[in-house]
């Protein structure tokens, strides 16, 4: 099928066919003095044997409130190393770790928990502006969280009706090691083992429910493809709540006994840079608004980062001549592209850290082993080579359904076992991908399609503008116009016909934003991936545009 958008990624390398308890146990075996985590902002840092007796404590401490293998377990907290015991001690007790997102307020929570039915929860009590405890009870109070028996709280403090974390994690008994050991026999890869919510625009979020296969094996091979090394570093800024954080980072370090490093509960570019420095990290996550955040500080040049070697930009498009500064200023020369969702565990390409500076920093890179993609048309047919569809994603990845959606769950994954992503992209010859947008963020302006990242990517080539974002707006004459939100570059000034004047005879015509608005920064989401259907509503209430019914 050479001439198809169709690609396998055969491997020599087998799959991992081990829970992550198991897996966790044998890095911990082989590398009991490694380095395993390092959290700055809380002044931990503990080998492998010192992480597993922890999590050997908290694994016997939930079995000890009664919880059994298949119960959920959430957990809403930032970034510290209490995330990564409970991540691993609920893997070591076969529950199932319910991910909550720290930027959740009341309903969001409620309706997450209740989803899932968690019997237990650990919480931090406060974070920024969030009052996660007080939110809690006040759901608790009216009777809202009728499946929830438990609640644990991180801190020393004690909170009348909760669980301190200490307490809880006490160390266990001879017999509750024996008990530890029986279980890890009796759980199985293919067992659920987390569930993380989908942000979809529209609805209710979905809970995306993951194996220990699914995402033990991802974690594995992303860290293959940036050639972790047992006793490296890897600086994980992005929150943990996400399969960047839990998956590509804990995971990826556990699987290659690489060292966690937590630079600060949330991101701030300085802490990343300060931790890069004083830790000689080998490698950097973030996703393309870290990286812009990083190299535009102020202090950006006094801080030595020539330890880097490799990293992950992913979570979001990447823009081009973001990656060239990263890999010219950051010492990243390895840094590659990953691409992937939720629920595919999550990544599905990446490029290689030897792959052609230009494959690097213009593609996702080719597929990861043992994984299959296609991109149909709108008819489910697989497109020729070069021409854009929606791409679809099968094998060890695909997630095992949405939690309590079978409907859902049909709608995504089809009855060949593919995932269908929404996400329209392109394969070359050489089986390197392009993601040329969301099949949702395509423009149609007067029967054009106009995919807004072409516009993105000319748009940085201005020397003035850090960062930009396009989306489609309502318009009556040709249906949709185009609207660019710009951030400029620290002191530099520019007005809308300046861009269009840079944008004349090098863009077809159709494709020079209409609309242009000069931006501090774009509404995201907490793992910093941007809300265009956010900008649109915003853009239709400025200029006061009617949304046309259409078929």
């Amino acid at each position: 099928m050479a001439g198809l958008s169709y690609v396998h990624g055969a491997s020599a390398r087998p799959l991992i066919g081990k829970t992550i308890g198991q897996a966790f146990d044998e890095t911990c075996q082989a590398h009991p003095d490694g380095l395993a985590l390092v959290s700055r902002h809380q002044g931990v840092r503990w080998s492998w044997a010192e992480l597993k007796t922890r999590v050997d404590a908290a694994a016997a401490g939930l079995i000890r409130q009664g919880l059994q293998p298949g119960d959920r377990v959430g957990i809403w907290a930032p970034n510290c190393w209490e995330w990564a015991v409970v991540q691993f001690a609920t893997a070591k007790a076969g529950l199932v770790l319910v991910n909550i997102n720290p930027a959740y307020r009341l309903s969001e929570a409620e309706y997450a928990l209740n989803k899932v039915g968690c019997r237990a929860l650990v919480t931090a009590v406060r974070h920024k502006t969030s009052e996660y405890l007080a939110m809690v009870r006040e759901l608790q109070a009216s009777g809202r969280l009728p499946k929830l028996e438990a609640v644990i709280t991180l801190g020393e403090a004690s909170h009348e009706g909760c669980l301190r974390f200490g307490d809880v994690f006490a160390d266990p008994g001879s017999g509750e090691h024996a008990d530890l050991a029986r279980l890890a026999d009796r759980l199985q890869f293919d067992d659920p083992i987390n569930i993380q919510f989908t942000s979809g625009t529209t609805g209710f979020p979905k809970g995306a429910t993951l194996s220990h296969h699914n995402i033990l094996n991802n974690g594995f091979f992303v860290g293959e493809a940036i050639g972790l090394q047992p006793g490296e570093k890897l600086c994980i800024p992005v929150p943990l709540y996400h399969c960047f954080g839990m998956v590509m980072g804990n995971l990826g370090c556990l699987t290659h006994a690489a060292t966690i490093v937590y630079p600060a509960e949330a991101f701030d570019p300085l802490a990343v840079l300060e931790a890069v420095e004083a830790e000689r990290c080998a490698a950097l996550y973030g996703v393309p608004t870290m990286f812009i955040a990083m190299l535009g500080h102020p202090d950006f040049d006094r801080f030595d980062l020539t330890s880097l070697r490799t990293g992950i930009m992913a979570g979001s498009p990447c823009p081009i001549e973001v990656m060239r500064q990263v890999i010219a200023k950051m010492h990243m020369p390895e840094v590659t592209i990953a691409y992937g969702m939720t629920e595919t565990s999550p990544v599905s390409f990446q490029s290689g850290t030897d792959d052609p500076l230009d494959r690097r920093v213009s593609t996702v890179g080719r597929i990861q082993p043992h994984l299959e993609v296609k991109i149909v048309d709108a008819d489910g047919r697989i497109v020729p080579r070069g021409e854009p569809g929606e791409l679809c994603t099968r094998g060890y990845s695909v997630m095992l359904g949405y939690w309590d959606d079978p409907e859902k769950t049909a709608e995504a994954v089809d009855a060949a076992g593919w995932m269908h992503t929404g996400d329209l992209a392109t394969l070359d010859d050489a089986g390197f991908c392009n993601i040329v947008g969301r099949i949702k963020d395509m423009v149609i302006r007067g029967g054009e399609n106009i995919y807004p990242r072409e516009i993105e990517e000319f748009l940085y080539r201005h020397p003035a503008i850090q960062d930009v974002q396009v989306v489609g707006v309502p318009d009556p004459k040709y249906g949709e116009e185009l609207c660019a939100w710009i951030v400029l570059k620290p002191g530099e000034r520019l007005d809308a016909e300046a861009v269009r004047d840079f944008c004349r005879g090098q863009i077809a015509h159709y494709k020079i934003p209409r609309h242009i608005r000069f931006v501090e920064g774009f509404p995201t989401t907490v793992t910093g991936k941007v809300q265009k259907f956010a900008m649109r509503k915003a853009m239709i209430a400025e200029l006061d545009l009617v949304l046309e019914k259409t078929a």
